[in-house]
């Protein structure tokens, strides 16, 4: 039976350098892997050939016994030790001719590992590590995205989901405060189980709903306060509204219309720490109406004090 040949299996040179080696393997491996191709039991095999070429050609010293001994590399040692006399095995990366002699010691040693080789075509622990690093890692295939809708107050307080992963089987999340449009919460391991039992994360991807009150730049928060013609003209105070409840805003006398006051602290908490945006508070003039005659006599003096 002719000995494998990994570099045929990865369609690669024997000169390949690590990065081509590396490349192909990640190709073959998208291409065959059974998650891909469900039911296909030749993909399957392919799959396994191409993480057991992989993990002898990605390896320096593996890759060394190889090029000398074939698929016989596991047994280097062996036959440095048998001192290159005469052996039915021959050195397949030549095409033969190099013969090696055995002690007994040896043989039961080489034949007892042949033994304990038969049916390992199974890609090893090692290989499925390493696919899960190389590959999935790169695609995130076994990374989960989860949409999740909160209010802006869910959002600034924090809040939790109870979420289905499918199969009957639910989850409680955490979302922590701070979150904004696009946030992604990671839950770890908690994601798809792909080849080998390794397991992604979930993410959560956080959209916040408009609010009909607030509007939400960064983690600043920007509300209008209504503030009377009266208040705004000769100072006071106003109740202005926070995600938190209301506080009491002093109003300069002579207050413009459209003025901005910043309250430091009120906006919404920074993802990841305890500090927090403001809370900018936009001034909206109401003018008064329905006004009694004496009231627009008032204000015919006032104009004709402040004419223009």
């Amino acid at each position: 039976m002719a000995g494998k040949d990994y570099y045929s299996i990865l369609g690669v040179s024997r000169g390949a350098s690590e990065q081509e080696i590396k490349q192909a393997y990640r190709r073959l491996a998208r291409k065959h892997h059974p998650d891909v191709n469900p039911g296909d039991k030749s993909a399957e095999v392919r799959f396994k050939q191409i993480n057991e070429a992989y993990e002898v050609l990605s390896d320096k010293g593996k890759r060394r016994k190889y090029d000398q001994f074939g698929d016989q590399w596991q047994y280097a040692d062996q036959f440095a030790r048998a001192g290159g006399q005469q052996t039915p095995f021959w050195n397949f990366s030549k095409g033969g001719g190099t013969k090696f002699h055995f002690g007994e010691g040896d043989l039961d040693s080489l034949f007892g590992d042949l033994l304990r080789g038969f049916g390992a075509g199974a890609a090893s622990p090692r290989a499925k590590r390493r696919y899960a690093e190389d590959v999935w890692a790169e695609d995130k295939a076994l990374d989960v995205d989860f949409p999740v809708e909160v209010t802006l107050e869910e959002a600034f307080r924090g809040t939790s989901r109870l979420i289905s992963l499918g199969a009957g089987k639910r989850l409680e999340v955490k979302i922590p405060p701070g979150v904004r449009n696009g946030s992604r919460v990671r839950i770890a391991g908690k994601g798809k189980q792909g080849y080998g039992g390794t397991r992604g994360d979930l993410y959560l991807v956080i959209s916040v709903k408009p609010h009909h009150l607030f509007e939400r730049r960064g983690d600043n928060l920007y509300v209008e306060v209504s503030v009377p013609l009266t208040v705004a003209v000769l100072g006071g105070e106003v109740q202005v509204s926070t995600l938190k409840g209301k506080l009491a805003l002093k109003i300069l006398p002579e207050t413009q219309n459209g003025r901005a006051f910043r309250l430091a602290g009120q906006g919404m908490p920074h993802l990841g720490n305890s500090s927090r945006g403001d809370l900018l508070a936009k001034v909206n003039v109401v003018l008064p109406t329905n006004l009694s005659p004496q009231e627009k006599e008032l204000f015919k003096q006032l104009s004709q004090l402040r004419p223009g």
